[in-house]
């Protein structure tokens, strides 16, 4: 300290230490830099320099009499350098040279400047301010030396929020009289005039020393000397201003004011650590909260897709067919539009909920709390194994509507061409049984027997000929049955009664047979000409039925082959058509030729043929029949062929853009999977070029959507199989879904890794040699090291963990931490997790006790009301509703345990 009781020849005293203590260099910072110079021309404002002269004095004097000294005149009493050289000592706490004793200006000069090095060695600039003018009272420049000696030690080191100097002062000044009304602090000089913001910050730390209620905005001498009286008497702060003078000056001095309030700053210095303290609480808190609100957001999410899921699938199960076409065809309507519409924003939640837990655990381990475990049966596992059975559900279902379809469409096919096959038996059958059961031969003549008898075998040969038909029919129903017709009862009856009828026809044949076989003995004369015609033309007849009703039967194809085909079979019916001409005028011609014998023999006919009812009427009609039968059958064939080839075109138009879409997709995976691997860059410019790949994958959606309707195009068309491309559209939306939710995964891990990047203070050089050294030892590209290359990536960081008993120690302590769940991999965002606890520092449960120790006043319990007092509302509550009672044998009423409190917040393994 300086002597300066020596110097003056009076009396002694040892060092001391000053209550300030705010030794040590450096900038003054941002504030100090902008500081006006003291212009040597021009003078201060009179009621300035007066205030200034009272609040330096004051300021001054609160220090030396701690060295037993104070000052009167603050431009004469700091000429010798002396008792500015012992202001320094006090402040500073640190000692000066040894002061000169001599009297004469030289001597004074010396010390002066002796303290002006030492200011300037605490990183002061001093400017427009030497030795001389102080000597020579200059009161200028010694109001200008103290208020910089005021800044370095008494300001700059106030810091609110890494703010300093005058702001942090102005900040510390906002926060603390913000509650009170009537008080805006908004500068050092206007917003103190009416006394509030200085009984304020008094009321703020000590409640008890004023009735703020009771003080008046238009009363500000009263206001002013009413926090003067308090701060001197109670507070230890002396009376640096005068209310008169504040009020009495349109613009207080701001170097004034900010001294007196740095005073106040200073005294509540206790009080500001409790801010502190708090501010980390609330920190701690608020992240507490945020990750609770993630977590039950979690829940909710995965409880509304898995109850979704839970509803879908039983939809999808229901596998009970419909009696008709129509109806399965809406069903496949009503599932293509929950792919289109129900679907896709399921596979939205879907993903983002697994972006939000991955999101979740990040932020858990980077405060240092323990990972989330979601709800019994809602884990990202859980909800991965029921999406899983929703599109196993999902494929089964749509499979078994096209083959409803199918069956349903061969069906009704059938059920037709039985209805018009058993109509067709019908006809033919109809009185066949009453002309059987006539007894028309015990009448007869011989000739009329005759005729009877070649009638009756050409009705059996025509029974034979329709025994195919009755076959198909009884085959047809059969094979409804088997396909589950939902009309095979009435099918059934109907196929029943033809096959009674025929069997009672074949009986009544055979009997009627016997019958006139007895009388054929004595039938002598036949009309061979007849005879002949009947022979010829019931097969004929019954060849043109047949060729009419396969020139009226249904068909059914799918390919263009199975119309060509049937073209074809119809060309080779059509060659034979000449033949049957000719067929048609030899049966003719034979009925002219029993015409003319009997005409130029003169010989009556009866009537008609004896032998069949098959006129040449009936020829000639049926085949005009055929004949106009057999254009409408060319012109049924070419319509199938037209709608083959429209099919054709349909699934080459499917297939060109399926096999560009499906190998894109393809393509982008494998991209996707190169970029996450050589990311290159900052992680901003990764993510940056993740998102504009990805908006270049969303912006492809039309393609598929343009494939979506060729799609829809061809299951309308009921196309079910297409050979020009191996891509289905179950395929391309499974591979769709792939690539959205494999972007958007590969854009959260470097959300997550920035996150974990800024939370951990990791720079932008220590995250690329991360990538750099992971990308090195990982050979495959697989995205995931193995414990011999990680352990190789971790010798090359600089790790001892070399193959000794020490070395595999603390590699299998490396592997616990990066691999939990022992699956013999290391992903990157588990490396960066590992190497960013190495590497920096966080919040811990002993740092948040400490915190509330300081709130509690160093008690090892703390109070609702204390809570109250020193957070916000709903962080004291979250506190409250959640700490225990505390169990101490200290313990007073409404005492809460923050200790347990804090380690809750990360975990037992902290205790």
């Amino acid at each position: 300290m300086v002597d300066y009781h020596a110097a003056n020849q009076s009396y002694q005293y040892g060092p001391s230490s000053g209550s300030n203590g705010a030794g040590g260099g450096g900038s003054m910072g941002d504030y100090m830099a902008q500081e006006d110079d003291w212009d040597r021309d021009l003078l201060l404002d009179p009621a300035w320099e007066k205030q200034q002269r009272k609040t330096f004095t004051a300021w001054c004097n609160s220090h030396l009499r701690k060295a037993g000294t104070q000052i009167e005149n603050i431009d004469e009493d700091f000429r010798d350098g002396l008792k500015l050289m012992l202001l320094l000592e006090v402040i500073s706490g640190e000692r000066l040279p040894k002061p000169e004793r001599g009297k004469m200006r030289v001597h004074k000069i010396n010390n002066v400047n002796k303290a002006l090095d030492f200011i300037a060695s605490k990183g002061v600039k001093l400017v427009s301010i030497g030795a001389e003018e102080i000597v020579d009272g200059n009161a200028k420049m010694t109001l200008g030396m103290i208020w910089t000696i005021i800044l370095r030690f008494a300001i700059q080191d106030i810091s609110v929020e890494e703010t300093s100097a005058k702001e942090g002062l102005l900040l510390w000044c906002q926060r603390k009289t913000a509650p009170y009304k009537n008080v805006n602090v908004q500068n050092f000089h206007i917003s103190w005039k009416d006394g509030l913001a200085f009984n304020a910050l008094i009321h703020r730390h000590r409640p008890e020393l004023i009735e703020y209620d009771k003080l008046r905005k238009d009363d500000p001498v009263t206001n002013l000397n009413n926090a003067f009286e308090v701060a001197e008497k109670y507070l230890d702060i002396p009376k640096m201003l005068d209310a008169e003078d504040i009020v009495g000056t349109l613009r207080p001095d701001e170097k004034a004011i900010m001294t007196y309030v740095s005073c106040f700053y200073h005294a509540f210095s206790g009080a500001q650590k409790a801010e502190t303290a708090a501010n980390r609480i609330c920190k701690v808190l608020a992240v507490n909260q945020e990750n609770e609100h993630l977590m039950e957001d979690y829940e909710r999410l995965a409880s509304d897709l898995l109850e979704w899921i839970r509803r879908t699938i039983p939809w999808l199960e229901d596998r009970v067919p419909q009696k008709t076409i129509q109806e399965m065809q809406q069903k496949l309507e009503d599932f293509r539009d929950y792919r289109r519409v129900h679907k896709p924003p399921k596979v939205q939640e879907k993903c983002q909920l697994e972006i939000n837990f991955n999101t979740l655990q990040t932020k858990l381990r980077l405060s240092n709390r323990p990972a989330f475990m979601p709800s019994e049966g809602k884990m990202v596992s859980d909800i991965n194994n029921g999406w899983q059975h929703l599109e196993q559900a999902e494929k089964g279902y749509e499979e078994w509507l096209l083959n409803e379809i199918r069956r349903l469409e061969r069906l009704d096919h059938l059920a037709e061409k039985f209805r018009q096959k058993a109509s067709i038996h019908e006809a033919w059958t109809d009185g066949k049984e009453a002309m059987l059961k006539q007894r028309d031969y015990e009448t007869a003549t011989l000739s009329d027997i005759k005729a009877l008898i070649r009638k009756h075998e050409a009705f059996e040969s025509d029974l034979a000929a329709h025994q195919d038909r009755v076959e198909q029919i009884a085959a047809i129903a059969q094979e409804l049955n088997e396909l589950d017709y939902y009309d095979s009862h009435n099918v059934n009856t109907r196929c029943q009664k033809i096959c009674d009828q025929w069997d009672a026809l074949g009986s009544l044949t055979h009997s009627r047979r016997e019958a006139l076989e007895k009388t054929e003995k004595q039938l002598e004369t036949i009309d061979q000409l007849h005879l002949e015609y009947a022979k010829r033309a019931a097969p004929f007849n019954n060849w043109m039925e047949s060729a009419m009703e396969d020139l009226q039967d249904m068909f059914i194809v799918h390919t263009i082959e199975e119309i060509e085909g049937l073209i074809s079979a119809h060309d080779q019916f059509k060659s034979t058509l000449p033949d049957a001409d000719r067929e048609r005028d030899a049966i003719l011609a034979i009925h002219k030729e029993a015409q003319r014998i009997a005409e130029s023999n003169h010989i009556k006919l009866s009537g008609s043929n004896p032998y069949t009812t098959v006129t040449p009427q009936i020829i000639n009609s049926k085949w005009e029949k055929v004949q106009q039968l057999v254009p409408k059958r060319d012109q049924a064939l070419l319509e199938e062929q037209s709608k083959q080839q429209s099919n054709e075109r349909l699934r080459r138009q499917f297939a060109s853009q399926a096999n560009i879409v499906g190998p894109w997709i393809q393509t982008k995976m494998e991209e996707i999977g190169r970029i996450s691997i050589e990311m290159n860059g900052t992680l901003e410019d990764q993510l940056s070029h993740l998102k504009q790949y990805e908006r270049s994958i969303v912006d492809y959606k039309p393609n598929l959507d343009l494939l979506e309707q060729q799609h829809q195009l061809i299951q309308e068309a009921l196309i079910f199989d297409n050979k020009h491309t191996n891509y289905t559209m179950e395929h391309i939306r499974v591979g769709w879904e792939q690539l959205l939710t494999t972007i958007a995964r590969t854009i959260n891990e470097v959300e997550n890794q920035i996150l974990t990047r800024d939370a951990k203070g990791i720079s932008q050089e220590q995250m690329q040699e991360f990538r750099a050294s992971f990308n090195h030892f990982d050979k495959d590209h697989g995205g995931a090291l193995g414990p011999e290359e990680f352990k190789a990536c971790l010798i090359s960081l600089g790790y001892d963990v070399e193959n000794d008993r020490q070395g595999d120690a603390e590699f299998n302590r490396i592997m616990s931490m990066v691999d939990p769940n022992h699956s013999g991999l290391v992903t990157f965002q588990a490396f960066i997790d590992f190497m960013s606890r190495e590497t920096t520092d966080t919040d811990t449960a002993d740092q948040v006790i400490a915190s509330f120790k300081v709130l509690a006043g160093d008690k090892n319990f703390i109070t609702a009301e204390e809570l109250r007092r020193e957070l916000p509302p709903d962080q004291a509550e979250y506190c409250i509703a959640r700490m225990a009672p505390y169990q101490g044998p200290d313990a007073v009423p409404g005492a809460l345990d923050y200790k347990s409190f804090s380690t809750a917040l990360y975990g037992e393994s902290d205790l």
